[in-house]
């Protein structure tokens, strides 16, 4: 079974997270023993950030990084545990919170669109947005 980072990369939904966590140098923490869950934003969820978010980050290293440890949460948190939770602790070392509504599953205010992509150091869930960390 391929990890996080090998699903991600042959995935065409994540070509920006990818390119975000080689920038970051976050490859090997997530090709790391883990398990981790990842609320990984797609593509369409970059796309939905200001003009030059994406690009201002890339050169913005800590900030980047930071957004992305805010994705991760240590353990393997699959969608039926996922609902019933209220928050999950990220690496970042604040929560998200988690709400269901409607049927629909949100973490902070992205939309989680696809659940229980298995991996062999955890898993990912597909999300709407990319999270915004709150300042430390």
């Amino acid at each position: 079974m391929k990890d996080i980072v090998d699903i991600a990369v042959g995935d065409k939904r994540f070509t920006t997270l990818v390119t975000a966590l080689k920038a970051a140098n976050l490859v090997d923490t997530l090709k790391g023993k883990g398990p981790f869950t990842v609320f990984a934003p797609s593509d369409e969820a970059f796309k939905k950030l200001p003009a030059g978010t994406v690009e201002g980050l890339l050169k913005d290293i800590p900030t980047l990084k930071n957004i992305l440890l805010f994705h991760v949460v240590s353990g393997k948190m699959m969608a039926a545990a996922v609902t019933k939770a209220t928050s999950a602790n990220t690496v970042f070392g604040k929560p998200v919170s988690i709400k269901v509504s409607s049927g629909k599953v949100m973490i902070n205010d992205a939309q989680v669109v696809a659940t229980d992509i298995e991996a062999a150091n955890g898993v990912i869930h597909v999300i709407d947005k990319v999270l915004m960390p709150p300042k430390k």
